[in-house]
């Protein structure tokens, strides 16, 4: 347990993902009042929305009004997806979006192709482009994302080595532009991961490239989600993605009963640090109410277990008073 971080970074992604996946349009107004809440909290990374096709995925269609309507924080950063040059130009359009430069990869062919229509060396090729559309733009690169690094519903399992040269990958077309890759996100889009796993391919990684900053991108399809934190943490790991009460899921990654789950849990995870001594600079509480928020907004019962359970705290309190 000697290898735990003392502080970790979650990166929130539960307004883009979870409003994103569900059939119905919900009203600006609310979706707006939980990203501000959000920002309460002590997350300092709130995935906003995505500029998509509209056509395809029109519960992102009014994403430039989103980020208008939003109050905000200095200490936030307001981030938004896209997936090809005419999202980016629309997000370098719209004020208020926090911009940064990301290298997207694939580790499995077949998901590259359902999700992003081409083959996953056509989207490597595509990085080098994307490069310098950044460099335009004024923009470094910032992070590197591996999809389907721990397996894919369509192809089964992923060699690890493959993971690792897309890591190579990454950090070496930056380098031929003189730039450095702060982050690489190792992203279990299909909820393949294992714990075991998550040592074996975290250490790999890190070891092929020990200067870039390692993240994980992990959802909880099979019920492994914290299982795979908790064996990221051992090794040291200080960055995940997250959704605020499980909310969101990749279309493209469901199959049969599988189903496309979202990231794991963001308050479950600030608790299980919370209760290793790891710092995470979250109001776990505020979090949790936010968790509630999302569950009344979306009108069902949401994934979250501390949202419903609640956390420690009033039981220690009243232990400290009897006391």
């Amino acid at each position: 347990m000697s290898d735990l971080p003392k502080r970790v970074e979650f990166r929130e992604e539960g307004p883009r993902e979870g409003f994103q996946i569900e059939k119905t349009i919900f009203p600006l107004a609310d979706r707006v009042k939980l990203v501000e809440a959000l920002a309460e909290t002590g997350l300092h990374h709130i995935q906003v929305a995505s500029f998509v096709s509209p056509k395809h995925v029109p519960q992102m269609a009014d994403s430039e009004a989103f980020f208008a309507a939003i109050r905000r924080r200095p200490d936030v950063h307001y981030a938004g997806l896209w997936l090809n040059e005419q999202g980016f130009r629309r997000a370098l359009a719209t004020p208020g979006v926090d911009l940064a430069g990301k290298i997207s990869l694939y580790a499995s062919d077949e998901f590259a192709r359902k999700n992003n229509g081409c083959s996953a060396e056509e989207m490597a090729n595509r990085q080098k482009r994307w490069l310098e559309f950044y460099a335009e733009a004024g923009l470094k690169p910032d992070f590197a994302i591996i999809m389907a690094a721990f397996g894919c519903n369509y192809e089964g399992d992923i060699p690890p080595e493959r993971v690792v040269a897309l890591a190579r990958y990454a950090r070496d077309i930056c380098s031929e532009r003189g730039e450095k890759l702060p982050k690489i996100f190792l992203a279990d889009t299909m909820g393949w991961g294992n714990p075991e796993q998550t040592r074996r391919l975290v250490g790999m990684v890190r070891e092929a490239l020990p200067e870039v900053r390692l993240g994980l991108h992990l959802h909880d399809t099979r019920g492994l989600g914290t299982a795979n934190v908790m064996a990221a943490l051992e090794m040291g790991v200080d960055l995940f993605d997250s959704s605020v009460a499980g909310l969101g899921g990749c279309p493209f990654a469901a199959h049969g009963d599988a189903g496309a789950a979202g990231n794991v849990c963001t308050e479950d995870l600030v608790f299980l640090c919370h209760e290793l001594g790891i710092e995470t600079g979250i109001d776990l509480e505020a979090l949790v109410e936010c968790a509630r928020m999302a569950e009344r907004i979306i009108g069902r019962r949401l994934n979250g277990r501390v949202m419903h359970a609640g956390s420690l705290a009033k039981y220690r309190a009243k232990q400290g008073l009897a006391a």
